[in-house]
């Protein structure tokens, strides 16, 4: 039986650091990185709980700063899809080499707003290394329609009802994934899934989606 872990990781990535916390329930079965939005971070309180949640169902959670604070204050940087897709690629292949109690975890993607289309991104480049991937209320179609065909990680995308204009961005996004998919509306959510019981919902369906495609 492996014992529960929490650790704030430094990784090295070009010339800075960017940090993430790492944190593996007993007997992890995966681990999900989390892309933040732009101007969030790895304090996020919508994404902790949805991390609780992985980790009551088993899943390890790895939340990440993908810029520094001084990059996170360029709007221009914090619209650097390729920036942040080349970041989390630099933390997924420090956790799967250098960190030993996670490098024998399959991994996947939880992105939201600007991060999800680095983790779709960051999908497609690894192939089959990613197990799964969840959008919440992602700019999936920032990811591109070359790169959103070449997923192959089974995806879903989690958007509010009421979030009309990402709602209609995440359909044309979906439409270009060939992989295993799904797009998943949450009745009255606004962008930020503020409703009751919204972000518990998320929650829920984002811990059954990488609970069903751990290998």
């Amino acid at each position: 039986m492996t014992m529960p872990i929490q650790e704030l990781l430094r990784i090295p990535a070009d010339d800075v650091h960017i940090e993430g916390m790492l944190e593996l329930p007993a007997n992890a079965r995966g681990l999900v990185l989390f892309a933040h939005g732009s101007g969030s971070s790895r304090h996020s309180p919508r994404n902790n709980h949805v991390a609780r949640m992985l980790h009551a169902r088993g899943s390890g959670t790895l939340l990440l700063d993908l810029l520094t604070l001084s990059e996170d204050l360029d709007y221009h940087t914090r619209f650097d899809i390729s920036l942040l897709t080349h970041r989390l690629l630099v933390a997924s292949a420090y956790v799967m080499q250098h960190t030993p109690a996670s490098r024998h975890l399959p991994i996947g993607y939880f992105g939201a707003s600007t991060g999800a289309a680095a983790a779709l991104q960051a999908a497609a480049a690894l192939g089959d290394e990613v197990q799964a991937v969840v959008s919440r209320g992602g700019r999936a179609d920032l990811a591109g329609a070359h790169e959103l065909a070449k997923v192959r990680a089974p995806t879903l995308l989690l958007v509010g009802e009421a979030d009309s204009e990402v709602l209609q961005l995440n359909r044309v996004a979906y439409a270009k994934l060939q992989c295993e998919k799904e797009l998943s509306v949450i009745p009255d959510a606004t962008h930020l899934f503020e409703e009751p019981g919204a972000l518990d919902e998320v929650a829920r369906q984002a811990a059954d989606w990488f609970g069903r495609h751990w290998k």
